[in-house]
């Protein structure tokens, strides 16, 4: 029986980043649609990550490591990573959890799992605060960093080090409609929206080894940072968990061994009172 346990951390240069880059969301946050606009704001930003390339790097950490699911549940190297399921009232007539792509304990032959973070160095986003534009663009770029060094680190985990897709041929614009086989869910996203979750995380990855620290919500700092799972199976699909009711709190919070009033912090708007979904329940099935 094949076992897996691999943790790897990777330094990257500005340089290899720049190719994965989704320049989409750079432009967005900056609220720019004019073409010539785009043009001149990313040439700008090109410059100025070949000005700071031997300044600044990303950083990459992930483990492969055999894993199975435990109903709503991931247990991990033996680490329990309990998660959210959708409510029943899902428009596809039945609900999800991340736990579902991942075989179940009961079969009793280990799957793997991928758990990842990235970041950029933290001076990257405090060097530039008498600039307020300066300060701005640079934030801006850490953040793409920090999204494509995810990004090239999964290409190579798929290709390479889990090596469940060594032929994989995909351009960076299909990298970015996500061709590739499996998903990679970050912590705070619609499927894993906890941020919390990055408190078992880092007692996989040891976070600090990249420069990551969390604050008592479990988000990370440097906030150009990014966190989650890579799942493999051929069937894995995005989705979103929406909002949950007290009953699923309640049991979510005893898996996490977590008091309920805590959790609630932590989930925050995504708990509804079960009035509330009740009322959304019925006025859905009226339509």
């Amino acid at each position: 029986m094949t076992t897996m346990h691999l943790r790897k951390k990777i330094t990257y240069r500005l340089s290899e980043l720049l190719p994965y880059i989704n320049w989409a969301y750079f432009y967005h946050a900056w609220q720019v649609k004019d073409e010539g606009e785009r043009e001149r704001l990313r040439t700008e930003a090109e410059q100025l990550l070949q000005t700071y390339e031997h300044r600044y790097h990303a950083y990459a950490l992930f483990l492969l490591a055999d894993a199975n699911s435990d109903g709503d549940d991931l247990v991990i190297d033996g680490v329990r990573f309990p998660l959210l399921r959708e409510q029943q009232y899902a428009p596809r007539g039945y609900s999800l959890c991340l736990s579902d792509f991942v075989r179940p304990m009961s079969q009793g032959i280990p799957d793997t799992i991928g758990i990842f973070a990235t970041t950029v160095d933290r001076s990257m986003e405090t060097d530039f605060c008498r600039d307020e534009y300066q300060q701005l663009m640079m934030q801006l770029l850490a953040d793409r960093l920090a999204e494509a060094a995810a990004e090239k680190m999964h290409e190579e985990v798929r290709k390479v080090d889990w090596g469940y897709a060594p032929d994989e041929q995909l351009t960076i614009s299909e990298l970015h409609a996500e061709k590739f086989q499996g998903i990679r869910p970050a912590v705070g996203y619609p499927s894993l929206p906890d941020a919390s979750c990055n408190f078992i995380i880092d007692r996989l990855l040891h976070l600090s080894s990249i420069g990551i620290r969390l604050t008592e919500n479990g988000a990370m700092r440097p906030h150009a940072s990014v966190s989650g799972l890579m799942l493999a199976h051929p069937r894995a699909h995005y989705f979103s968990v929406g909002k949950i009711d007290e009953q699923q709190l309640r049991d979510y919070a005893r898996r996490r061994a977590v008091p309920v009033a805590l959790m609630r912090r932590f989930l925050g708007a995504i708990v509804v009172d079960d009035a509330n979904l009740s009322h959304r329940d019925e006025a859905t099935s009226d339509k």
